[in-house]
């Protein structure tokens, strides 16, 4: 049987939030977070690929991604 691997250390994620909220946070609010930063990536590069797509070029660009991140930002802010 494969070893589980972590994707990403829970730890840190954890003491990113408290420094940032002054607060804990409840025992798997680390994974909602992780999962929302996912959704707005997943997002964020769909957009920049439909954008790049009508300006004529073969791959993602790094200015097709900053014209649609204020965009993408909008949507995900709570």
């Amino acid at each position: 049987m494969a070893a589980t691997q972590k994707l990403y250390p829970r730890a840190t994620v954890k003491r990113i939030v408290k420094a940032q909220a002054n607060r804990n946070s409840s025992k798997n609010a680390d994974i909602l977070i992780f999962l929302d930063y996912m959704l707005f990536m997943q997002e964020l590069m769909r957009e920049a690929s439909i954008r790049s797509r009508k300006a004529g070029e073969k791959h993602i660009s790094p200015n097709s991604v900053r014209k649609v991140t204020e965009k993408t930002l909008r949507k995900f802010k709570g």
